[in-house]
């Protein structure tokens, strides 16, 4: 007779339980976030939560919060792309802290192509995912052939790759301000195309094929890495490499292809979201991005989940830009910036979170088993008497 495979409980299942625990992390940190505003102002406290978690809702008309939803919609997709490309190094065993400085190696040079070389979009968006590609691959080979931590690297090309991209695109900024110029005005055809929903978000050229494209990258992340035998491989060589160079598999080589998609990714997302026309590069700017900074909380919110990090990324960004609409006389503008780094705070607790749910469910299931076997053993006692 062949065996009934029993179904995992819905509680022990690890998607459910990352769920449970990003959802657990949001809300405390809108609740800690709220405490603050009382602390603040308490007068306005409950109006400044809601305004941050209404984001566009906070307009009456449809059409404007159609208007500013695309604007939201436009800013999620480079944060998931940045989110994935810290989940898939992460899966392979590396921190994959340098996706800041591979966003802005990808900016550089889909606004070069498109500005400078005069490149249509599709050549701009392959141009930016090789440089951050190659920026990637920097860091994987430092640490497989010089064993140089990837945190040390990455932080360092970060900030080299800021300086040398405001050098290059210095050579097309506009003459009376630190901002490259116009793009939909410079070289039309790199603008990347649009979905032809101008009408249903109010006229908001700005969505693009920017939103799908970074959908689709996540599902064929999702797929290499649960579904192929490079995934396994790259899962195998994180999780120990030298078991994984016993097995025959090259794991200098793995390390390596690691950074260089993880980059490929970042780069990506910076041109989904300057190809669009949204935003300029300020030439004269002295921090990185933060949209590489915020990807490591949308990956860890998101539960280091491809598909996860899409829901994960708009949560983000959503909040972020609700925070544009709090009132600035009573609360600062950073507010938002407050309550999601809260958030990615609370991230650091969903594992734990879940290493606490399971073992409790251990000794729960530990003691319904000692239980039965006590009952089992009684009347098996009474049955020889």
């Amino acid at each position: 007779m062949n065996k009934v495979k029993e179904k995992t409980p819905l509680i022990r299942r690890s998607g459910f339980q990352s769920l449970v625990a990003s959802l657990l992390c949001i809300i405390i940190g809108l609740f800690i976030g709220y405490i603050v505003l009382l602390i603040i102002n308490p007068d306005g406290a409950g109006k400044a939560i809601s305004t941050i978690v209404e984001n566009f809702l906070t307009y009456k008309k449809p059409k404007t919060q159609l208007k500013y939803l695309g604007s939201t919609l436009v800013k999620t997709a480079p944060l998931i792309m940045c989110s994935l490309s810290v989940l898939f190094a992460y899966k392979a065993g590396l921190f994959n802290i340098g996706v800041a400085g591979q966003y802005v190696v990808g900016a550089g040079a889909s606004l070069y192509f498109a500005l400078a070389l005069g490149m249509p979009w599709y050549v701009c968006l392959i141009a930016a995912i090789l440089a951050g590609a190659l920026l990637g691959a920097v860091s994987g080979l430092l640490k497989s052939f010089c064993n140089v931590n990837e945190v040390i690297s990455c932080i360092m090309l970060n900030w080299i790759s800021l300086y040398l991209v405001n050098i290059l695109l210095s050579k097309v900024k506009e003459p009376t301000s630190p901002y490259t110029v116009v793009l939909s005005s410079t070289n039309p055809d790199a603008v990347l195309p649009s979905m032809g929903l101008d009408s249903l978000f109010s006229g908001n050229q700005y969505v693009t094929i920017a939103i799908p494209l970074s959908i689709i990258a996540a599902v064929l992340i999702w797929v290499l890495l649960e579904k192929t035998k490079l995934g396994y491989e790259l899962k195998a060589t994180g999780f120990n490499k030298n078991a994984a160079r016993y097995c025959g598999m090259k794991e200098k080589k793995n390390l390596v292809l690691t950074m260089a998609i993880a980059g490929g990714l970042a780069g990506m997302g910076a041109a989904l979201l300057f190809l669009t026309g949204f935003e300029q590069w300020s030439c004269t700017q002295s921090a990185v991005p933060p949209m590489g900074f915020n990807g490591i909380a949308a990956a860890f919110l998101g539960g280091l989940n491809p598909i996860g990090s899409i829901f994960s990324s708009y949560f983000i960004q959503h909040i972020t830009v609700g925070g544009a609409y709090v009132d600035k006389t009573m609360y600062s503008a950073q507010i938002s910036d407050l309550i999601s780094s809260l958030i990615i705070y609370l991230c650091g607790f969903v594992f734990f979170f879940k290493y606490a749910l399971n073992k409790r469910l251990d000794l729960r299931a530990e003691k319904k088993t000692l239980k039965a076997g006590s009952a089992e053993n009684n009347e098996e006692g009474g049955e020889d008497k």
